[in-house]
């Protein structure tokens, strides 16, 4: 019997740690593979809207991030916080050009009807290229016109997602094993790792939850 390990990562598409765990984790599954190239890995994404109670239009970034930290200097002190962090996994992410702070409900419901229609090539693209929306190109994951482009630019059927896109705040309910704390990360069920920890530390959770499982397989 082949050996498995179950991933499930709960995110939201506004945080910025969410990519980098993302990061984190890629990172971490490549030396696991060199490890244990026969353990077939699969990886399930559950989104949890962070901020349900936005306005389905959003907020202007600058506003929302000054009323929750109190100041401009904890805002830029936080902004470099993350810059800091993505540039040790590759990545360049600017909060300061961000303009809108968005709802995310229907971009979770896109993701997840996406996710269940097309293939694990297609999810992982449309996964990028949302985020990428956000952190890079300065587009709105509340507009629903945005969102089917970004479907459509990933080889999915926006026809397929239109009934989903509801428009009008409503919040997306996410998976019931959701947890409040993104990034997070579960392995087979059982062992959880919160934050966008080193991919080291996710890798030795990794290699934990292979190592409980097959004791449990064992006969007594």
């Amino acid at each position: 019997m082949s050996r498995r390990l179950q991933i499930d990562v709960f995110f939201d598409f506004i945080c910025p740690w969410c990519l980098i765990g993302k990061r984190q984790l890629e990172h971490a599954q490549v030396q696991f593979r060199n490890r244990h190239p026969d353990v077939q890995i699969n990886t399930r994404w559950h989104g949890v809207q962070l901020l349900p109670h936005l306005p389905v239009q959003g907020e202007p970034f600058a506003d929302f991030y000054r009323k929750r930290l109190g100041n401009a200097d904890a805002v830029t002190m936080r902004q470099a916080q993350v810059q800091q962090a993505a540039a040790a996994v590759g990545l360049t992410i600017d909060l300061s050009h961000i303009e809108t702070m968005p709802n995310t409900a229907d971009a979770h419901r896109l993701f997840e009807r996406a996710s269940a229609l097309g293939n694990v090539a297609q999810r992982e693209m449309l996964l990028e290229r949302l985020f990428a929306a956000y952190f890079r190109k300065r587009e709105n994951l509340g507009c629903r016109e945005t969102l089917l482009a970004i479907a459509r630019s990933c080889g999915i059927d926006a026809d397929a997602l239109l009934d989903c896109l509801r428009g009008d705040g409503t919040p997306f309910e996410g998976s019931p094993g959701a947890t409040s704390g993104v990034p997070s990360f579960q392995f087979n069920g059982r062992m959880t790792v919160i934050g966008a920890q080193p991919a080291q530390a996710l890798l030795g959770a990794m290699n934990e939850a292979l190592k409980e499982n097959e004791r449990e397989r064992q006969p007594a």
